[in-house]
């Protein structure tokens, strides 16, 4: 099983996030643990271990990092912000 973690801006993001749309995200999070890349799930271009899923009209962006069995969710964002710095 993995660990999955929320850097402190992603965590931040969830908060601001209406309420069932944050139960959604907390579930499709949780369902990371046994399964870091599921069906869905789809691989940044010109990165090495930076994967996204979507849920519903939000973008989760984050890490996985085998060595450590880490999840690193890095961006909760709505679709059109979901890629920009």
């Amino acid at each position: 099983m993995y660990t999955v973690d929320l850097a402190s801006s992603a965590r931040r993001e969830l908060h601001k996030l209406p309420s069932d749309a944050q139960r959604r995200v907390i579930s499709r999070l949780e369902r990371l643990a046994p399964n870091p890349r599921p069906h869905g799930a789809t691989k940044l271009s010109g990165t090495t271990d930076t994967y996204r899923i979507r849920v519903g009209d939000y973008r989760v962006v984050y890490e996985v990092h085998d060595d450590r069995l880490l999840v690193m969710v890095i961006r909760i964002r709505r679709r059109e912000h979901a890629y920009q710095d």
